[in-house]
Formats: structure tokens, C-alpha cells, sequence
């Protein structure tokens, strides 16, 4: 028993099997029959609890459009369940495993703008509507996004007229700001002052980092109703076609300012399982995937006792 506890504080700090392998002079199948059992002892302990702020996203298990779908809580940064795909089944089977009392206690859901997600919260969450968060981060990527394709339109036409003023710029519109390099300040002040369509879309995205400021809905709904006329009138497709997207689910990005939750803390454990899959090489299947994620951010009692 002691060993074994060993084995998994071991485990934890090399973050791969195969560094606790090298240190421990185990073979593959010992250290991962540990963490097996380390799991199962940790899953079969949890007692069921009422999680105030849910974080829901999705994380791609290899290229191909394979994903498996993770559920945390937001206020203890632990990964509560882990699903095959990103079906609203996905989301659902974890909501039925939870008591009625425990499905009431739920008093915000924080999610991207995925429709099987919300469909299947709606279903099951008391008065989800309510509670659903539309997250402010995969929003601004979303802006993002549409920043990066005024900029290759304009890029390419600039180049057919031997104009280079965007060539190199790509990172920089992605930045707020106060967190642009400063290698590249002076340089990116340069070109967001010329009359450019990137610089203007580059505005627009930048501005509407202000809606998470406000406390007060009605307050919020003016401003957004300001910015999307700005939007609106741009003659920038990609900006239109994102607040167009962004009006339609207005109301859930709006409960923001009543529950003020995001999924950082739902993207900072996806970053701890991006690091876990890179440094083991990925996983054979995802049920070993899956174990990895509860042994490395589940938060279980893993030890034997």
C-alpha cells in the first residue's frame, strides 16, 4: 500500500506513465494498473454533492472531428464527468446521473454557443434558461475569428496592389491592447492607425470586451444594442454575420450579469489535459483517456487505505 501511494505521487509529478515507469523501474502495465485502481477507488469513495456553477466544453481526443465532452465545476477547478462525443447524450447521461435535489442546487451553466449542449440543459436543468452562460472567451473567439478573415480579404488585395502593410500582422489583431508584445507595439500602432478594414473590425471586436463589465442587464442590453448597430453598419460580412449570431442568443449572453461566471476555469483544466495528452503521446483509446483525465484533475481520493 505504501508503494502504491507512491507510485501515485510519483505519477502526479511526472504527469506520464512512462517518466514513472523510467523512475520506479515499473513496466507500462504496473504503473497504469495503478492508476486504474487509483481511479476506481476514487470514483467509488466520491460522494454526490451540489455543484453551485457547472463548466461545460468540449475536448477533441485525435484529429478528425473525434471529441469527448467535459463537465467541471467551476468553483473547485475539478473535472466532475467525462463523456464519448458532444451529443446532447453526452451532456444529458451526466445530468440523469444526478438527484433531483442536486439538478435544483445547479444555479449556472457556463458553455459555448454549442446547440446540442444547450438543448440537452434545457431538458434536463430546472429552469435552464435562466442559467445557461454563454462564454465570454469562446465569444471573443468568435470575434476573433471574424478579425482574422477581414484581415486575410483585405491582405490579399493589398498584395495585388503591392501594398505589404499587413504582411506579418496575423498574431497581433488577436491580441487586446494591453497585452499586445512590446516587440511589437509601435509596429502594430502603426498599421491599426491607417484606415484599414482590419483595423476597424479589430475596433469592433475590441469594444465589445465591454459588455462583461456591466451588472445590470438592462444597462448591458443598451450597449450591445449600440454596438451591434456599429456592427451592423460596418459593410465587414464576417463582423455582421458574428453579431448577427450574437443577437440571436442575446439573452444567455446576458445572464452573465446576473451569475458573472466563465469557462477560464473549464479552459485552464482543458490546458492541463492538452499537456497530459502531448507528454504521454496521446492515449491508446479513450477510455484510458478518460481514466487519465480523473487521475490527473478529478480531484479523487486516489490513495489506497
Amino acid at each position: 500500500m505504501l508503494f502504491e501511494h507512491w507510485i501515485i505521487d510519483v505519477l502526479q509529478q511526472c504527469r506520464t506513465v512512462t517518466g514513472a515507469c523510467n523512475l520506479l523501474n515499473l513496466n507500462w502495465e504496473q504503473a497504469w494498473g495503478v492508476m486504474q485502481r487509483a481511479v476506481e477507488r476514487g470514483q467509488a469513495r466520491k460522494q454526490p454533492q451540489a455543484i453551485a456553477h457547472l463548466g461545460v466544453d468540449e475536448k477533441a481526443f485525435r484529429k478528425g472531428h473525434s471529441y469527448m465532452t467535459v463537465v467541471c465545476d467551476l468553483d473547485r477547478s475539478a473535472v466532475e464527468y467525462v463523456a464519448e462525443d458532444r451529443t446532447s447524450e453526452s451532456l444529458a447521461e451526466y445530468y440523469r446521473s444526478l438527484s433531483p435535489q442536486h439538478l435544483n442546487a445547479i444555479e449556472a451553466v457556463a458553455m459555448d454557443m454549442w446547440n446540442p449542449y444547450v438543448r440537452a440543459t434545457l431538458d434536463c436543468v430546472p429552469l435552464a434558461a435562466d442559467k445557461i452562460v454563454y462564454d465570454r472567451f469562446h465569444i471573443m473567439n468568435h470575434m476573433n475569428d471574424a478579425v482574422n478573415k477581414v484581415r486575410v480579404q483585405e491582405h490579399r488585395v493589398l498584395t495585388s496592389q503591392g501594398d505589404d502593410a499587413l504582411k506579418g500582422t496575423k498574431y497581433w489583431w488577436l491580441y487586446t491592447y494591453d497585452h499586445v508584445p512590446d516587440k511589437y507595439l509601435r509596429a502594430f500602432e502603426s498599421v491599426r492607425d491607417q484606415n484599414l478594414r482590419t483595423s476597424r473590425a479589430w475596433a469592433i471586436k475590441e469594444t465589445l470586451r465591454n459588455l462583461w463589465e456591466y451588472r445590470s442587464v438592462a444597462w448591458a442590453r443598451k450597449f450591445f444594442k449600440h454596438w451591434f448597430g456599429w456592427a451592423r453598419r460596418s459593410r465587414l460580412s464576417p463582423v455582421k454575420d458574428i453579431a448577427a449570431m450574437l443577437k440571436r442568443r442575446l439573452a444567455n449572453i446576458l445572464t452573465y450579469c446576473d451569475h458573472q461566471i466563465t469557462n477560464a476555469v473549464a479552459e485552464g483544466l482543458n490546458s492541463k489535459i492538452m499537456a497530459i495528452k502531448r507528454l504521454a503521446g496521446g492515449y491508446r483509446n479513450k477510455e484510458n483517456f478518460k481514466t487519465a483525465i480523473y487521475f490527473f484533475c478529478g480531484q479523487l481520493d486516489l490513495y489506497p487505505r
